[in-house]
């Protein structure tokens, strides 16, 4: 009679099994003396064990580098590999990195540099995808759990109901690059993006692109990152109460509307990669943002975009109304 195996025991052949499938963990650096290490640890603690990391400094003047070499010499100049950044911005600095030619692995994390990971979130990820041929763009993504500067937990995202697709991308970034695995096909994707296409952030991009071009999008309710917040984050957490209100100023002051062009024009060079139901979707918006008022609400429900809560969806109207999209 052969013997059951204890969870724990399944686990570490799991992630044995899995270990064959190299993950580059792209790292973006600036001035992040103060938590990196942190980081670091978690990433060295990950149950999926084979990995490198790729960190790509944007022009850090404190302990940054030191520290990312200080781990270099602890963990193998195999294993991590400093690199110069293009110092346009974060967006850049992740898009940059996937074009790297010498970045080769069967999947790419996004990593901040300020986060704390917990030891699941690669083994996650690559498990799902293992599920799929290699030729499909994959993107997995999560919510997270909020700790303040000292690490302790404050709170979560929002958690999130509906299928992730390109109707809802189009009008809704729903999770952080920080939980962000792509493959192969996903990355090959982004790295056609254009190198003066202005990007607002590299996820929203990342869930737009994969999604519209016929990839599949998983989104995980378990936090798979402990998301930091403390007085230097470029980006804050997607606390629900108070993003609904920053999301209102936003759409007032025209700010949604600017993404939305900015967001559009990036997709252009896509349409002939876009499948024909996307590309239908993605005509439809555009033609709403443009039209009379009865027109234009008419057309948005034609097009299937949405957000992913009811009240943010009627958000979403109130944008058309007012000309806001």
């Amino acid at each position: 009679m052969i013997p059951k195996l204890s969870e724990q025991t399944q686990g570490r052949l799991i992630a044995s099994a899995q270990s064959d499938k190299h993950v580059a963990i792209l790292l973006s650096t600036y001035n992040g003396g103060d938590f990196l290490s942190e980081q670091l640890d978690s990433l060295i603690q990950q149950t999926h064990t084979n990995w490198s990391i790729y960190a790509s400094d944007d022009g850090s003047s404190d302990a940054t580098l030191s520290i990312l070499q200080s781990y270099r010499e602890r963990i193998g100049a195999d294993r991590m590999y400093i690199l110069k950044g293009p110092q346009r911005g974060f967006a850049a600095n992740f898009l940059s990195m996937l074009r790297r030619e010498e970045i080769q692995a069967a999947y790419f994390a996004f990593c901040d540099q300020d986060d704390f990971w917990l030891p699941q979130r690669l083994e996650a990820g690559v498990r799902w995808m293992e599920k799929f041929t290699v030729e499909c763009p994959l993107l997995y993504c999560s919510s997270t759990s909020l700790i303040d500067a000292q690490g302790a937990p404050i709170g979560a995202s929002p958690l999130f109901g509906k299928p992730p697709c390109f109707q809802n991308a189009l009008v809704q970034s729903i999770a952080g690059g920080n939980t962000m695995l792509l493959n192969e096909a996903a990355r090959d994707l982004l790295k056609q993006t254009l190198i003066d296409t202005q990007i607002i952030s590299h996820d929203w991009w990342a869930y737009i692109l994969v999604s519209g071009c016929g990839g599949a999008v998983a989104y995980n309710k378990e936090p798979t990152v402990h998301y930091r917040q403390h007085g230097k984050n470029i980006i804050g957490s997607n606390s629900e109460n108070q993003n609904r209100l920053v999301r209102l100023r936003r759409m007032l002051h025209g700010t949604f509307r600017e993404w939305n062009d900015a967001n559009l024009k990036a997709i252009l060079p896509f349409k002939m990669q876009l499948t024909q139901e996307n590309l239908r979707t993605l005509e439809l918006f555009e033609q709403c943002r443009e039209a009379s008022l009865l027109t234009r609400l008419r057309l948005i429900h034609q097009s299937g975009v949405h957000r992913q809560t009811l009240a943010d969806t009627l958000g979403l109207v109130a944008a058309a109304i007012l000309q806001r999209l």
